[in-house]
Formats: structure tokens, C-alpha cells, sequence
């Protein structure tokens, strides 16, 4: 039963490490080379979105409309300076997409600060791939840099906090959602992690920090044939070997917990013989009764005594 047990319990931790990356990756983080051109393109577009300040005067809380690369034509970016007090007691009504509600938060601590928008449009998919989802709406960042230098480059973002009501957004463009869908807010952190929540409506989503943000629904997968070709040919390959692994993994316990047993019992066998050898070569004596006590006695006689004249001729 406690060989069972064992196998049991071992089986179960095969599953688990055979399946856990299969459950996990049902919500997928943002590959790491994606994120490396994510941040390459929040550092080049906070580039161009500050050269739209390059005017005689640059008015605090004007939002300025930047222009991008040609070769990153249909990405719209767009330039906010706010003093760090009006924004934490007043915020911004209208940011293009967003609502900047009152009491958000800056660290570190800034005099002013840039609010950096982005709008991907069709590069979307192509900087914040997602697999097993659909956009509805291009990916709109919103990005808090310094604004003490307007001609810095590669400045590290800040970090903002609405601490009172959440920052919304309302996409103006969003595709239809077929019957039997479900649309979900994307949010992409900083670190390339994604996070989905419900939508607050079906074209607004909400956030308490900055970052990169969508609407989504999960990719229909196509009706399985009777002839499974390419990509259900290598998920059925994939389920044969995990399912080989564990049952081999089961076989391999149950013969280790044969040989356990078949070791420990040679080894008593192999006691017992050598406790049966010491009792042969041991030669035991016979016991005779002197009075009310017991006492060893020989076994054989010592030599008769013979007369002298038996020895004589």
C-alpha cells in the first residue's frame, strides 16, 4: 500500500509538470524580444512626441500632436505638459482616449511632467503580439516621462498612480464582437506583463496605472476534421508523448518499488543463511543432570586405561 501510495503521489507531480505550462500559457506574458522593440518604440516615440513641443512658447496642459518615422507610418502620438500639482488636484478631463480622474500620484517626485500618447493603429499586433486573441481596437499607450529637459532622449518612464478613481478609457473604434464572444480589456504593464479585466462598458476599459492598453476576444478555433492535418497532427503527437512520459514514469516507480522489496528480502535471506552457518561450526554440548542441576558433558570418553601385561608377549 505505501509502494501504491508513493506511485500515486508521483504520478500526480508528473501531471502537474507536465501540465502546468499547458494552463499557463492560456494567459501569455509578452515575449521577450517583443518587449525589447516595445520599449525601443516608447523610447523613440518619446523622442518625436517632445520635438511638438519646438515652439516659440510650449503652454502647460496643450495637448501637441507629434509626427512619427515615415517608416512607422499610421502610429499617432501625441504630447501633454502638466504641472505634477494640477494633475493630482485637477486632472485631465480629455486626453484624447483617456480621463484623467483627480489624486493621481507621481514618483518619483517632478516639478512637470509629459504624458506621452501613443496610438499603434495597425502596429499593434506587431509590437504587443497576443496569441489566441483578437484586437478590436489598436493599442493605445499613455506614458509619463520628465518634462525638466524637452529635448532629452531615452528618458526613463515615471510611475503614476490614480489613487482615488481610475483612469478611463473609451476607444472610439471598435470592431464588432461576433455572437458567443467575449471582449476583454488588455492591459500591458511595463514589465510586458498582460493582465485582462471586463470592460466597464463595451467600448470603455478602466486602469490605475499607466501603460499600453485594448480590447480583445479570444481566437476561435477551427472545427476539428476528420483528417487532422499539420497542427492537430502535432497536438496529438504532443498528448501521446506526455501521456507516455507519465505511464512511463509510473512503470519506472512500480519496478523501483520491485526491486526495493526484491533487495530487502535478500537481504534477510542472506541474515538467516549467515546465522545458520554460525550454528553449524559451532559444535554444541550434551547436557547431563548432577543432582537437581544441569552441566555439559563430553561426548566421547577419554582413553580406556590398558595393563601393563596386556603389553606383554
Amino acid at each position: 500500500m505505501g509502494l501504491l501510495g508513493r506511485s500515486l503521489a508521483m504520478l500526480s507531480v508528473l501531471l502537474w509538470i507536465f501540465w502546468l505550462p499547458k494552463l499557463g500559457a492560456q494567459l501569455p506574458n509578452l515575449p521577450a524580444s517583443s518587449l525589447t522593440d516595445a520599449l525601443a518604440l516608447d523610447s523613440l516615440l518619446q523622442d518625436y512626441a517632445y520635438r511638438a513641443f519646438v515652439r516659440p512658447r510650449t503652454r502647460t496642459g496643450t495637448v501637441y500632436d507629434g509626427n512619427v518615422p515615415s517608416n512607422l507610418t499610421g502610429i499617432q502620438i501625441s504630447a501633454l505638459r502638466l504641472r505634477r500639482g494640477s494633475l493630482r488636484s485637477r486632472g485631465v478631463q480629455a486626453y484624447k482616449e483617456f480621463k484623467i480622474p483627480m489624486g493621481v500620484v507621481v514618483q518619483p517626485h517632478v516639478a512637470r511632467l509629459v504624458l506621452v500618447y501613443q496610438n499603434l493603429g495597425n502596429w499593434s499586433s506587431v509590437y504587443y503580439p497576443l496569441a489566441n486573441y483578437k484586437y478590436l481596437a489598436p493599442v493605445l499607450g499613455l506614458l509619463a516621462y520628465d518634462a525638466s529637459n524637452l529635448s532629452a532622449k531615452n528618458l526613463p518612464k515615471l510611475n503614476i498612480m490614480a489613487t482615488r478613481q481610475p483612469i478611463s478609457i473609451n476607444f472610439s473604434a471598435v470592431k464588432t464582437v461576433a455572437d458567443g464572444s467575449v471582449a476583454k480589456c488588455v492591459w500591458f504593464d511595463l514589465d510586458g506583463l498582460v493582465n485582462f479585466s471586463d470592460p466597464v462598458s463595451d467600448n470603455t476599459c478602466s486602469t490605475s496605472e499607466q501603460g499600453h492598453f485594448s480590447i480583445v476576444i479570444e481566437s476561435i478555433a477551427p472545427s476539428p476534421s476528420p483528417m487532422p492535418t499539420g497542427g492537430g497532427k502535432k497536438n496529438h503527437t504532443t498528448l501521446w508523448i506526455i501521456l507516455g512520459s507519465v505511464l512511463g514514469g509510473l512503470v519506472a516507480l512500480v519496478l523501483l518499488g520491485f526491486l526495493a522489496l526484491w533487495v530487502a528480502g535478500y537481504k534477510q535471506r542472506k541474515q538467516m543463511q549467515q546465522m545458520e552457518r554460525a550454528a553449524e561450526v559451532g559444535e554444541s554440548l550434551q547436557m547431563t543432570s548432577v543432582g537437581s542441576t544441569k552441566a555439559p558433558a563430553a561426548t566421547v570418553t577419554r582413553t580406556q586405561p590398558t595393563l601393563e601385561s596386556e603389553y606383554v608377549p
